[in-house]
């Protein structure tokens, strides 16, 4: 069976919206029956339609019972064909974005800067995966000016297969860190996963952004020809700002000389910032206009949020966790000067057999924070405990809000971080 992608084209650019999910159908749309381990969207197409869909796309003969379905041989190699058929008949800039930590904040600083004067469109949420980004494309429209497209990876072969649906033309990697360790097999995994957007780069003679502190990124860089290499920090790269300050918030110099307070705690975030800047300067965006979006740039959806409740201030950042980026919160969490600050930790997922040994390297960092008190949870925490002994031990959520229900933290400075599985988030009302 051949897919006819001009007609299904065709369908798309006479649809209000695509659509995936029966229960956000809007009148118009073209919906796409995507199957997961535990759902068969097929089994959905006709209540897709007498919901308000034109067309529904299908790949079981048995549903498509007239024409408004339309049969193809796999409903996500077509999503995933139609996008990158899109994506060819335009011709704006597009700025792929991967790394371990800090795609998404890099990516809302650099659409914040972006669109002080074009017209952008950046990937929504965590739309960053092999069905997100298809979704991203399709939802850019003629008027657009700049494509921001962030591309997450939990595997070797991930960010190729989204680079080849995206075609970026430009293209910055964070940084290279323990994330996903279970699934690229470790950091040099981690290293040739997040590659392949520099691979498509070279390939197309494009431009990477690059941060030149960072000695990992930099030898990346150095091993492959590039149309264009864009260097930031440092005095006599192609932008230049310092960082004075990381705490409470990151307080930097930029090349024109002012100084700007933003509302983005860490050294993490001045490099998110900085490449922010970059970007705007080498898309022709004044420094004054880039430094009012950077310091009105407030962060959202658990992710370096600060959050005042009651007499404490909260820092909480439970949308993600890896090895590298809680280290990197322990220790800027360990600047900030104030008498009394808690920890409370999760769960770090998909770290495979370096599990134990990470774990217990937090704890390690823990250790030589002198915090007032530590609060640890989850069954992977438990090697964080042998290296800190004095901490709180949690076997899981419940417990732990118990314990903060019958323990009331008051006038603290508290950071909460764990992966996304541990849902931490939800202690934010029991403090």
């Amino acid at each position: 069976m051949t897919l006819d992608i001009e007609k299904l084209y065709n369908l798309y650019l006479n649809s209000r919206s695509i659509s995936t999910d029966t229960r956000k159908i809007m009148p118009g749309s073209l919906f796409f029956a995507l199957k997961g381990e535990r759902f068969n969207g097929n089994t959905f197409a006709r209540h897709a339609i007498e919901a308000g869909a034109s067309y529904a796309v299908v790949d079981e003969a048995e549903y498509a019972t007239d024409d408004k379905y339309i049969l193809v041989e796999n409903v996500l190699q077509a999503l995933q064909q139609l996008a990158n058929y899109h994506r060819r008949q335009l011709t704006i800039p597009f700025i792929g974005i991967t790394g371990s930590n800090g795609k998404t904040t890099t990516k809302e600083l650099i659409n914040a800067v972006l669109s002080r004067k074009y017209k952008t469109y950046a990937t929504k949420g965590n739309l960053n995966n092999h069905i997100g980004v298809p979704l991203t494309i399709l939802a850019i429209t003629n008027e657009i000016e700049m494509a921001i497209i962030e591309m997450g990876a939990n595997k070797i072969g991930d960010v190729a297969e989204l680079v080849a649906i995206c075609e970026p033309t430009h293209g910055l990697i964070t940084n290279i860190g323990k994330a996903h360790l279970e699934g690229f097999g470790g950091v040099e995994g981690v290293k040739k996963g997040k590659g392949e957007l520099y691979d498509f780069l070279q390939f197309r003679n494009g431009v990477v952004f690059v941060n030149a502190l960072n000695e990992t990124l930099e030898s990346m860089v150095r091993t492959r020809y590039f149309g264009e290499v864009v260097q930031y920090p440092r005095v006599g790269d192609f932008m230049a700002c310092e960082m004075l300050s990381s705490s409470p918030f990151v307080t930097y110099r930029s090349e024109n000389g002012d100084i700007v307070e933003t509302h983005l705690s860490g050294v993490h975030n001045f490099e998110n910032i900085a490449v922010a800047l970059c970007v705007g300067k080498y898309f022709e965006v004044s420094a004054e206009e880039a430094n009012v979006a950077v310091s009105g740039y407030i962060s959202e959806n658990n992710r370096s949020q600060i959050v005042h409740k009651g007499t404490n201030i909260i820092y909480l950042d439970a949308y993600n966790a890896n090895p590298t980026s809680m280290q990197a919160s322990l220790e800027h969490f360990m600047t900030i000067n104030t008498p009394k600050k808690v920890v409370i930790l999760g769960d770090m997922f998909e770290l495979g057999e370096e599990s134990e040994t990470e774990h217990r390297r937090i704890g390690e960092v823990v250790a030589k924070g002198n915090f007032s008190k530590v609060l640890l949870c989850g069954k992977r925490m438990q090697a964080a405990v042998e290296a800190n002994p004095q901490s709180y031990y949690f076997i899981d959520k419940f417990s732990l809000n118990n314990w903060l229900q019958e323990n009331k933290i008051e006038n603290a400075h508290i950071l909460i971080k764990g992966s996304r599985g541990m849902g931490l988030e939800t202690i934010v009302d029991l403090i």
